[in-house]
């Protein structure tokens, strides 16, 4: 059982809900002692001698950062710099702290280094972005000065991890559920309390075209309250095509419309994508939600097929290395992926500005780039 699964069983008690409230006060203490001794000085981050940016969030998942690190990786290449970057590589099944390393052609299996990085070395194959995957970042931020020489170093997923020093921290807040529940974990969905805030150089609002009336007001204000001078950029998901995953077709998003399909996924923010399905045109007929992470089995998938109808199944990318050996004897027909990029609808220039270690530029927001067809 995940530990999503176990906190909602507990959340049904008064006695499992008071439970998780007490283990969320002494979760809360311990980090407001680790924080408080980083700004003490009685703790110190490690500094490497290359720019460093953090892209992360106050909450657990649902926020969007994989497209955001690898919008990160892209900013940084379009303006000439060789970005690497370093995850911690949740849900892998290598065990101690070594280095695992991502780089175009060299394939590794998505156990060895977790889903979200597997999908980035995917997404950003051919750019030359190498991918250090360890829970010692520090580690990684050497392996990568030591072996590749980046001019930038994007921390993927790092907001709350402080050994390694950076530049910069961008944090993103989802629009649908920003503030985690109002709690601490494991009683709500935060981090860290919402001042932490006041440590970042810039706050992204994503799913800010999904939020219900008067929310992005609401939460502008609230950022405000803690941190009055702190940049706010809005972002929204795109989606950008739809990728064969049992040969090399794509289509573009007109094949969607009025088409009946159904739609599998184990992500952080399920709602995002189904949204983003049903904004193509598309009937979803059916949709199965799994945790975060989730890695399918054989039965799940083959109870999935005995009830989908032979109608065409949508996923993720982030999905496609969790799904087990044989998936495609499994899932018979059609069965695609859809593509998603952050777009910064508003503070592009200051998106550069932070990510890049530039000046601002003046002038008007550029045009977000067309869907293709």
């Amino acid at each position: 059982m995940s530990a999503a699964a176990r906190r909602e069983r507990l959340r049904q008690a008064w006695w499992g809900r008071a439970a998780l409230v007490l283990l969320s006060w002494v979760y809360g203490a311990v980090v407001w002692l680790r924080n408080g001794a980083y700004s003490l000085g009685l703790l110190r981050g490690r500094r490497v001698a290359r720019r460093t940016v953090c892209i992360g969030n106050l909450t657990v998942g649902g926020t969007g950062k994989t497209p955001a690190v690898l919008l990160a990786a892209q900013t940084l290449r379009k303006r000439g710099l060789k970005p690497a970057i370093l995850s911690r590589g949740y849900g892998r099944s290598r065990r101690g702290r070594d280095v695992q390393v991502l780089l175009d052609q060299r394939e590794v299996p998505w156990q060895e280094t977790g889903d979200e990085p597997w999908m980035m070395h995917r997404a950003l194959k051919g750019l030359g972005v190498p991918i250090l995957v360890s829970p010692d970042r520090v580690a990684a931020a050497n392996t990568a000065m030591e072996y590749y020489e980046p001019d930038v170093l994007v921390l993927d997923d790092g907001f709350s991890h402080r050994r390694l020093a950076r530049d910069a921290d961008v944090v993103l807040l989802s629009a649908l559920d920003p503030f985690g529940g109002g709690r601490l974990l494991p009683a709500g969905d935060l981090r860290e309390p919402f001042s932490a805030l006041g440590r970042a150089a810039l706050a992204v609002i994503t799913h800010s075209d999904l939020a219900p009336a008067g929310r992005l007001e609401e939460l502008r204000a609230a950022i405000a309250a803690v941190s009055p001078e702190l940049p706010v950029a809005e972002a929204v998901h795109k989606a950008e095509g739809l990728y064969d995953l049992k040969g090399d077709g794509r289509h573009g998003l007109r094949w969607l419309k009025d088409r009946r399909v159904v739609c599998l996924s184990g992500i952080g923010s399920p709602a995002s994508f189904e949204s983003e399905v049903r904004r193509a045109g598309a009937d979803i007929v059916q949709t199965w939600r799994y945790p975060d992470h989730h890695p399918y089995t054989a039965l799940e998938l083959s109870s999935i097929e005995s009830v989908r109808g032979g109608l065409p199944l949508i996923t993720t990318f982030k999905d496609l290395p969790r799904l087990p050996e044989g998936w495609q004897r499994l899932l018979v027909g059609e069965v695609y992926a859809l593509g998603v990029r952050l777009d910064i609808v508003k503070g592009r220039a200051r998106w550069d500005a932070v990510v890049c270690g530039t000046a601002e530029k003046d002038g008007p927001e550029p045009e977000a780039e067309a869907e293709p067809e």
